[in-house]
């Protein structure tokens, strides 16, 4: 095995943003220093190709889906375990991880997430990566947060996230968004007959496919987000979101891939509870290209909408 690095200004890797606090130097990390210029991590590599952490190695005695190692760092566990390959997170804890971060941040009352959008840059192994949160709008009544996914210091996942002013808007409430049917009147669902991996495993799931590209779906977990910390409703269900593009597929799995490189979710509203609703469709495109778009629900009803764009294509 060799390690490769990069130097500022390569392109290849993104160094650890300012004001991080830098983790323990663990194997596959760069030497930094005057004899060596101003080196960044990257993935240990094996004949130019990224390592793979081994799936058998993940923690399955957690009943979460991180456990936190501080200064901002997490170890995932078998329950982040991806449907695409066994060694990588899916994207939905994740989105979980960056939106906790993101509301730990410099929190404020009178001040509410709006939206947020996530960047997949690219595969997310399933082994140890680190957060950092910074402030790239602040303001009064608006403000930009930013949260990153770094493992070493190469970023994973951007995130950002708007966060606006809390009102009284209560008196012109309203939305044209159709309820779900109710948890208790939809069927059981075995997410696990379509989609391998840990996470979609770690799934409870109630709802209908009437018909390729079209489903909804409650979702819940017995799981915690992360082991030992007070999560916030908006932070668990953001944790389930990304679920979407696999509840109502077009096409099988077995035969076409179709990943999402981002997710954006709007809301009109905080949402409330752990269960989340999702009706979905799913849209493919002549040359490539797809949409997963989905309404989202609470035990209250819609509280907002998010997206994803997806590469299309047959499975090699």
């Amino acid at each position: 095995m060799r390690t490769a690095c990069r130097f500022e200004g390569s392109g290849e890797a993104v160094p650890r943003p300012a004001g991080t606090v830098r983790p323990r130097r663990r194997p596959g990390r760069c030497a930094t220093g005057a004899e060596s210029g101003v080196a960044h991590y990257i993935w240990p590599m094996t004949e130019g190709r990224p390592t793979r952490p081994d799936p058998e190695q993940l923690d399955r005695g957690t009943p979460a889906y991180y456990r936190a190692l501080g200064d901002g760092c997490y170890q995932p566990t078998i329950h982040t375990q991806g449907a695409w390959n066994d060694w990588e997170q899916h994207m939905a804890p994740v989105g979980g991880l960056l939106t906790h971060a993101i509301e730990r941040h410099e929190p404020r009352p009178d001040m509410q997430v709006a939206r947020l959008t996530f960047e997949i840059l690219g595969l997310i192994p399933a082994s140890e990566v680190c957060v950092h949160v910074r402030t790239l709008r602040p303001g009064r009544t608006i403000e930009l947060v930013e949260a990153t996914l770094l493992a070493g210091e190469r970023a994973l996942i951007r995130g950002t996230a708007w966060r606006l002013s809390v009102q009284d808007t209560a008196h012109v409430a309203g939305t044209f968004a159709e309820p779900m049917p109710r948890f208790e009147d939809e069927p059981e669902l075995d997410p696990t007959e379509l989609w391998p991996g840990g996470y979609i495993a770690s799934l409870q799931m109630r709802g209908d496919r009437p018909e390729p590209g079209r489903g909804h779906a409650w979702l819940s977990t017995p799981y915690a987000l992360v082991d030992g910390e007070d999560v916030g409703p908006l932070a668990a269900l953001v944790g389930l979101v990304d679920t979407a593009n696999g509840i109502a597929t077009r096409e099988s799995p077995r035969e076409w891939m179709f990943p999402n490189v981002d997710l954006t979710i709007h809301l009109f509203r905080q949402p409330v509870g752990r269960r989340l609703g999702l009706d979905t469709t799913v849209s493919f495109g002549p040359q490539g290209l797809g949409l997963t778009s989905s309404t989202l629900h609470d035990e209250q009803g819609p509280f907002g909408a998010a997206e994803q764009i997806l590469t299309v294509r047959p499975m090699p």
